[in-house]
């Protein structure tokens, strides 16, 4: 185990940035100028080659209500999918970065907020932070963004709404408006009032139309938000927007999301090539 701290650093625009190495993961708490408070992302470096390797893609893991940066690894053990199929040569070296969504209530949204801005912390401050503290990426490594539930809202709305950010971005059982997250939330009043947009994912895909990366979403045919992903699916190919739907069986829960990761891993890297 490692630990290592940075403390108001010119070479850090980070006030803290805390890290350690617990195989096989890298743990960062780093004082957020977005949200204005610390946070937490776990970060893991496949084995292999990877560690000689420079400019490894980043592929950005928004989770769910509820959890944290800890959901993806501890629940849906998404680095031994990563490292299976590296293992099995059907993808290329990747850093996965699975940050908290700043713990609001039962959920941020990685939205902005009237007192602290989640979705700068994802877009900005999480890019920053694992870039600075991690010798495979470089300005040159190219950036992904996915997520689940209210992951995929967020994953979806910031890969629409930044485009020359990320080189693609992927859904899984995603909520596709503001609104979805009522469904899940103990006190949807909470979040309405601290928010400042209340928008679908689809209202950016149409403001950047002509500039999109490639994307794609999926869903479980169970899932509680299956008409609401099938709507978006035919909203884009009315607005003929390209992009890659599909349905698999399952329902709104990890062993759907663990299972169909593998889809979304796949999809990346092919666009890396």
């Amino acid at each position: 185990m490692h630990f290592q701290q940075i403390n108001n650093s010119a070479m850090s625009p980070f006030f803290t940035l805390e890290e350690a190495c617990i195989n096989p993961f890298q743990v960062l708490t780093v004082k957020s100028p977005s949200l204005r408070n610390r946070a937490d992302i776990t970060v893991f470096n496949p084995t292999g080659n990877a560690s000689d390797s420079q400019s490894l893609p980043l592929v950005i893991l928004l989770h769910g209500v509820y959890g944290s940066h800890w959901a993806w690894s501890l629940k849906g053990k998404v680095h031994l999918t990563l490292q299976r199929l590296m293992d099995e040569k059907r993808i290329h070296p990747m850093v996965l970065a699975m940050p908290s969504d700043g713990l609001f209530g039962d959920g941020s949204a990685y939205i902005p907020h009237k007192t602290a801005d989640y979705e700068q912390w994802i877009v900005q401050d999480v890019i920053t932070a694992v870039k600075l503290k991690n010798e495979n990426l470089d300005d040159h490594s190219p950036v992904f963004i996915a997520g689940l539930s209210m992951g995929g809202y967020g994953a979806l709305r910031l890969g629409a709404k930044y485009p020359h950010l990320f080189q693609g971005f992927s859904g899984l059982s995603s909520i596709t408006h503001f609104e979805q997250m009522s469904l899940f939330l103990e006190n949807m009043d909470e979040l309405r009032e601290n928010a400042r947009i209340n928008e679908g994912v689809l209202e950016w895909m149409l403001v950047n139309k002509k500039h999109l990366p490639p994307f794609r979403f999926d869903c479980g045919a169970e899932d509680i938000l299956i008409e609401q992903n099938r709507t978006l699916h035919r909203s884009l190919k009315d607005h003929d927007i390209p992009h890659i739907y599909e349905e698999y069986e399952g329902k709104h829960e990890w062993d759907y999301w663990a299972k169909n990761m593998e889809q979304t891993l796949l999809f990346f890297d092919g666009l890396n090539k």
